[in-house]
């Protein structure tokens, strides 16, 4: 599954999913056209390829990419743009060129460099116009993408309550299960942007999404036993309410390695037992 999600509200914009044998190159393509115009997409290290980047920028108008520079990528120094910012020149594979036609032999980037907690980051862009877009916070920007990481962990931890597996069995019964989160999800979300509306300078992302999907749901779960007339009523109230959810503010001095999470076992472990003679 690949998915695109605004960040300030974390709505969910478009989604591809297949089975496991296609890769998420493929997938990625299935979003372009869903694409807003004048946006700029904050893409993960694993989609760095050239031919989905010019694709994604000439298709639409102002159709901007954030990625992280993969290491030992070879380009050319066209000139320098300040102290920490260089127009930089990228050569395409042939195969690349063959899988898209349009792919010219070389594009053009912007490579940014910040150090950042002692660690050198190197970001590459379609922006490539230092007076439109200033250097000053593209490279903290791409921190920004991890915004998608926490609506996923929405959706599982809150929406799945934590489950392992889908319900289904068939893929076409899988499929149904994942667009129904998805558009759950996306329900709970739109609301909570209509509540994060009422409060001044807060973003929807800036909510408790715990609290207000248990809010949303209880009233859901309510309406019915309301007349018609009373539902908007209701519905404002709950709204009205949101300021109870502002999540405080978030603590950046905090850092959390990557681990890789042991799964329970189904059964106890076997002690092992031994004699020496």
């Amino acid at each position: 599954m690949v998915c695109q999600m605004e960040l300030t509200s974390h709505l969910l914009t478009g989604s591809q999913f297949d089975c496991a044998s296609t890769n998420e190159m493929v997938l990625a393509e299935g979003l372009i056209e869903s694409t807003a115009n004048h946006s700029l997409t904050l893409f993960d290290r694993g989609f760095y390829s050239l031919g989905l980047l010019h694709k994604w920028q000439n298709t639409g108008v102002e159709r901007h990419w954030l990625i992280p520079m993969r290491k030992g990528t070879q380009y050319k120094v066209l000139r320098k743009i300040g102290r920490h910012q260089k127009l930089i020149e990228l050569t395409t594979t042939p195969q690349s060129r063959k899988k898209y036609p349009n792919l010219p032999e070389t594009m053009q980037a912007r490579m940014l460099t910040r150090t950042i907690d002692g660690k050198e980051r190197t970001i590459l862009t379609s922006m490539v116009d230092p007076l439109r877009y200033p250097s000053e916070d593209i490279v903290e920007l791409y921190e920004q993408r991890w915004e998608i990481e926490l609506g996923y962990r929405e959706m599982k931890q809150v929406l799945l309550q934590n489950h392992y597996t889908l319900r289904s069995k068939r893929p076409e019964m899988i499929r149904q299960e994942l667009w129904g989160i998805l558009l759950a999800y996306n329900i709970i979300r739109y609301q909570m942007v209509k509540m994060a509306s009422k409060i001044k300078g807060i973003y929807p992302n800036q909510l408790s999404f715990t609290s207000c999907a248990t809010a949303i749901i209880n009233w859901l779960y309510t309406a019915s036993l309301n007349s018609a007339g009373n539902i908007p009523k209701t519905l404002e109230h709950l709204q009205e309410i949101a300021e109870h959810y502002v999540l405080p503010i978030r603590r950046t001095e905090r850092v959390y390695p990557r681990e890789v999470r042991s799964k329970p076992q189904k059964y106890a472990r076997k002690k092992c037992q031994s004699a020496l003679n």
